[in-house]
């Protein structure tokens, strides 16, 4: 079967990768989806406003993909654009800059559909930065089963390992596009706080880092993570514990960044943060 499915087809799988100004490193993303042993689905790219010839380097694959080109508006734009045009019953994400092997949806599609409770779920990985493998920390070890609480320190899903019911998203909703950063840890708190998210543990993505135009380069992360704890809590939709684990990290962060705010000379800052967490101006840090 074309991975190109026709609407009347409805692909089992759509796979999605948003991409801005990344001509050079695009090609590979796409060539792996194209590469897929798994060929029931589609392929939309995402042309988030490009200035550079990405559009030339899109055109070249004719209707092996679909190109949805918009304005500059960010990754979570990029990517809700893309949820809303997908007509599969799965949906996966790729970063431009990352790769999948070749079995890496058969892996999943098959884990699925052995499992029948399963709404979300992803795989492990291999780093790149600067062209060389590096061993993720302890701390950003992938885990299975409700893993909200483990999230709230910082964000343990990947965007291109995951794979995902279409309805979890109609459930929660999409990326929060006012988040310049974070938009996964949002979406993700919002879906662990309901479903266990599964792990097949061969690594079947290869995740490159160390240049300039990534977001998790940003500076103040802590800050939109913040933002994503704040909403999590007044959607009123977590248990009691998830609950307190919630408000403590909360605490934690605000402490945290309040504290760099007062390094700064940014007193109002200071006085916001502390006010979220509870806590007074005056306290000693």
């Amino acid at each position: 079967m074309s991975p190109v499915a026709s609407l009347a087809a409805r692909p089992m799988i759509s796979v999605i990768i948003p991409t801005y100004n990344r001509a050079d490193r695009v090609q590979d993303a796409i060539s792996s989806v194209l590469a897929q042993t798994f060929r029931d689905f589609e392929l939309l790219v995402v042309d988030d406003g490009s200035s550079d010839h990405t559009p030339v380097v899109l055109k070249g694959y004719g209707d092996r993909i679909r190109v949805i080109r918009q304005a500059n508006l960010g990754v979570s734009a990029a990517r809700n654009r893309g949820i809303q045009a997908c007509t599969g019953q799965w949906i996966a994400f790729l970063d431009s800059d990352d790769s999948w092997f070749p079995g890496k949806l058969q892996a999943q599609i098959s884990y699925a559909q052995q499992r029948p409770e399963f709404m979300i779920g992803q795989t492990e990985e291999i780093w790149i930065r600067n062209g060389v493998r590096v061993n993720p920390k302890q701390r950003h070890r992938k885990m299975a089963g409700m893993i909200f609480e483990h999230c709230l320190p910082l964000c343990l899903i990947s965007p291109s390992a995951v794979m995902l019911r279409k309805t979890v998203l109609d459930e929660v909703g999409l990326f929060d596009e006012t988040l310049p950063a974070c938009e996964d840890y949002d979406l993700w708190l919002r879906i662990t706080c309901k479903y266990p998210v599964h792990l097949i543990a061969d690594p079947l993505i290869i995740k490159h880092g160390g240049h300039s135009d990534q977001l998790s380069r940003m500076p103040e992360l802590d800050k939109y993570r913040i933002q994503a704890i704040l909403k999590i809590l007044r959607r009123g939709s977590l248990s009691p514990r998830q609950r307190d684990a919630a408000t403590a990290m909360l605490t934690q962060k605000c402490r945290i960044y309040a504290e760099g705010c007062r390094k700064r000379g940014r007193w109002e800052e200071v006085d916001y943060y502390l006010s979220i967490a509870g806590l007074k101006a005056g306290i000693e840090f």
